[in-house]
């Protein structure tokens, strides 16, 4: 008896893979974490990658207004990439683990960066972000090569950051699951908003959110860049 040949998951093409990040685009602006051009995307393609488009509002935008670049920082064929092409080359060649990268200026998270304020475990879920605090990235110019060491420096070893004076940015293993943590830290970062209006939130320790860390290991199919809850 033969056995039957193993079978091999076909990559996303590279037609699907534009679809996917406008349609992501989409959504952010309908969920209301983007508004007018603030705010780009990318996703892994092969050896290169996808990004979107400097200054083109997302309704105006088509999957032929995704940029495909190089990892020395040059687009291939025509248009012009975001102005933070340089953090989505950096953080996709430093991180294996991650192919998508979402970046927003959403109101809750934003309004912490501007106060240079970062997330510290007043509340499980965020071990969402990969860690015991979401860090606060110091503030650079936009697009430029300080802002993007800065931000991999907040993001080592997490899967999302703010970056001071700007905004935030989510990393996954593809769109969805950046999606994902995008929406959970917009949703802590409004929730530590609202217990700081309160008072002074009661923050977890180290060894509390270790344990739920390694919970979390074994909660369903979750991993460091789903979003876990009860």
């Amino acid at each position: 008896m033969h056995s039957s040949p193993a079978t091999v998951c076909a990559q996303p093409s590279d037609k699907d893979l534009r679809q996917q990040l406008l349609e992501t685009s989409e959504q952010l602006v309908s969920l209301g974490l983007n508004r007018g051009t603030s705010g780009n995307g990318s996703i892994r393609s092969g050896e290169h990658f996808l990004i979107t488009p400097s200054g083109v509002p997302v309704e105006k935008m088509s999957v032929h207004s995704m940029v495909e670049m190089d990892f020395s920082g040059q687009p291939i064929g025509s248009g012009k990439p975001s102005s933070e092409w340089r953090f989505h080359r950096d953080i996709l060649a430093e991180r294996k683990d991650v192919n998508a990268i979402i970046h927003v200026h959403s109101m809750f998270a934003t309004t912490l960066a501007c106060l240079h304020k970062p997330v510290p475990a007043f509340h499980y879920m965020v071990s969402a972000a990969g860690g015991d605090s979401i860090r606060c990235a110091p503030y650079a110019l936009f697009g430029s090569q300080a802002l993007s060491d800065k931000a991999l420096a907040a993001l080592h070893e997490r899967k999302a950051c703010l970056l001071a004076n700007h905004g935030m940015i989510a990393l996954g293993r593809d769109l969805e699951s950046a999606l994902a943590i995008t929406v959970e830290v917009e949703t802590l970062c409004e929730q530590y908003c609202q217990a700081l209006s309160i008072g002074e939130p009661q923050i977890l320790s180290s060894e509390q959110m270790q344990q739920v860390l390694e919970k979390f290991k074994h909660y369903g199919n979750w991993n460091p860049q789903s979003s876990p809850s009860d």
